[in-house]
């Protein structure tokens, strides 16, 4: 058990090269004018920011919490072209989103993503037939031009010995075909910094409590720090909503009798031990239109998700009892027993899902992004999917170059002009970066241990070696936050000087693995803060 006597002695101060403190960033924001004030940094918002500061614009990104601490890092951790979407013959979309995930997870970001074989088994009285999942899937590929190999049929056997808890009771075939995964919140992390590093200015806590306007037009927001309580406002030519589920709630800031604009939908999580190596994910089909997803991910087994209308608070979105007995129950359909025991649940979220506003069930609604314009000019933007989320960014600043009037002026270059492909920071190879990792350790130190280089390699990249230099200049840093997980103290130090982590749960939660695993203890968070300066 860790305690708090293992916590390195390392002071508070940020180390050399760290970014700027909040009462620099603040200050900074205050006083500039800024062409886009980005309000919402989940990655949609995160996305936009990084496009318009690859553009040459004046750029500043605020959130109310963290960077993805709602809904973008309450995914199911998947880049994936959509196979349900091939039911409805939206063809055109699944192609697209296929583009997407490969450049992401081939060109964009190979550190942060890594490719995963899907199984959807096929049982007796199921929803569907074998043939029609097996052209199913052959489709699917043939839209990803078979980069993952050719969609196809597999017998019982031989995927019960890649997935071991597999139910093969009534198991007629299995459909196979291959998708990509992902660490949200790291995604989204490395997409924050690239917009830094493009020029963009951030801050993480700071809540808008109020628009700032000139002669009727929206021209900045009044802000809270909710880490200081210090007030300060934001100056901008345009101001982009990118709140998520909030969104119409800053759109009544702007003008109280606007209309809803949006629908919720949450879906549910729940991540459990794993009793067996699980060599491929499940999805399993629930009806004509569900899946239900069993995901071998970070070393652990994530289920869900549920898809059901949200009329609640956002921020008091959570797992119920009734979340978990059904993710657990349609687990079951394709699933042993043994691996289902509520005693292997380390952690559960939910998020919300924003839709376009209108009837119907919320598990047929498209995922598609909506941008409004209010009566002040303040553009609204929700909606969208994980997977595609580069593209989403283009499209917004596409949408903000078309304004008449053209607010964000013509001195900067059109998003259609920027690369196509343009990496997040530490892109390498994960398996070289692992090897060296283990091969450059401290001389006279001991090596690092082989779970903690992997996790390092496909969590950071070649950022890693900046960690594993850290950890070789105090050997405090390099010991582990907890003796059942991969990570070290210097990640801590990092996720504070590099990462915009303000509280522990900025770094158990969004930074590591720890939350996740069932492993943020009283001792590791009291830990985390110490560390925090907290």
């Amino acid at each position: 058990m860790t305690t708090l006597q293992s916590v390195p002695a390392l002071g508070t101060h940020p180390a050399s090269g760290s970014l700027p403190s909040r009462a620099e960033t603040r200050d900074r924001l205050s006083k500039a004018t800024y062409d886009l004030l980005v309000i919402g940094g989940g990655i949609l918002g995160i996305s936009t920011a990084w496009h318009a500061a690859q553009s040459g614009l004046r750029v500043a990104l605020v959130d109310a919490g963290d960077f993805a601490g709602a809904t973008s890092s309450a995914s199911s951790k998947l880049l994936h072209g959509g196979l349900r979407y091939l039911q409805t013959g939206a063809v055109k979309l699944v192609a697209e989103n296929h583009f997407e995930r490969r450049a992401v997870s081939r060109q964009v970001a190979p550190h942060l993503a890594n490719p995963l074989t899907f199984y959807l088994p096929v049982y007796k009285g199921g929803p569907h037939g074998a043939a029609k999942l097996g052209a199913g899937v052959f489709a699917y590929s043939a839209l990803s031009a078979f980069g993952d190999g050719v969609g196809h049929l597999l017998s019982p056997a031989k995927a019960a010995q890649d997935v071991p808890e597999l139910r093969t009771d009534n198991l007629k075939a299995v459909a196979v075909y291959g998708d990509d995964q992902m660490n949200d919140a790291r995604m989204a992390l490395m997409t924050v910094r690239a917009a830094v590093d493009a020029g963009a200015t951030v801050l993480n806590h700071a809540e808008v409590t109020g628009l700032r306007f000139t002669r009727g037009r929206v021209t900045g927001a009044e802000l809270k720090d909710r880490t200081s309580g210090d007030e300060f406002g934001v100056t901008a030519r345009l101001v982009l909503n990118a709140t998520g589920p909030w969104v119409d709630h800053l759109r009544k800031m702007e003008d109280p009798n606007a209309a809803p604009s949006i629908r919720l939908s949450k879906g549910a999580h729940l991540v459990l031990k794993r009793t067996s190596p699980w060599k491929a994910a499940l999805a399993t089909p629930i009806d004509k239109y569900r899946i239900t997803f069993a995901l071998p991910w970070e070393d652990m087994l994530l289920l869900g998700t549920t898809d059901e209308e949200y009329e609640g608070d956002p921020g008091q979105v959570e797992v119920t009892e009734k979340d978990t007995a059904q993710i657990l129950d349609e687990a079951a359909f394709s699933i042993r027993d043994q691996q289902l025991s509520r005693d292997l649940i380390t952690y559960s979220f939910a998020g919300l899902r924003v839709l376009p506003g209108g009837p119907g069930d919320t598990s047929k609604a498209k995922r598609e992004t909506v941008v409004t314009e209010g009566r002040g000019g303040m553009l609204s933007v929700a909606g969208g999917k994980w997977t595609t989320f580069r593209h989403i960014g283009r499209t917004v600043m596409r949408k903000l170059e078309q304004l008449p009037g053209h607010p964000l002026g013509e001195d900067y270059e059109s998003v259609s002009t920027l690369p196509k492909r343009l990496p997040l920071p530490g892109i390498a190879n994960p398996n070289a970066v692992a090897h060296r990792l283990l091969v450059d350790g401290p001389a006279p130190g001991p090596r690092m241990a082989a779970d903690t280089a992997k996790h390092l390699a496909t969590h950071y990249g070649s950022l890693a070696f900046d960690i594993a230099r850290m950890a070789n200049e105090n050997p405090e840093l390099a010991r582990r936050v907890h003796p059942d997980a991969p990570e070290i103290w210097a990640q801590v130090a990092y996720a504070r000087d590099h990462e915009w982590a303000e509280t522990a749960d900025d770094v158990l939660r969004r930074r590591t693995t720890l939350t996740i695993r069932g492993l943020a203890t009283d001792e590791v968070r009291a830990g985390v803060e110490s560390m925090l300066g907290k």
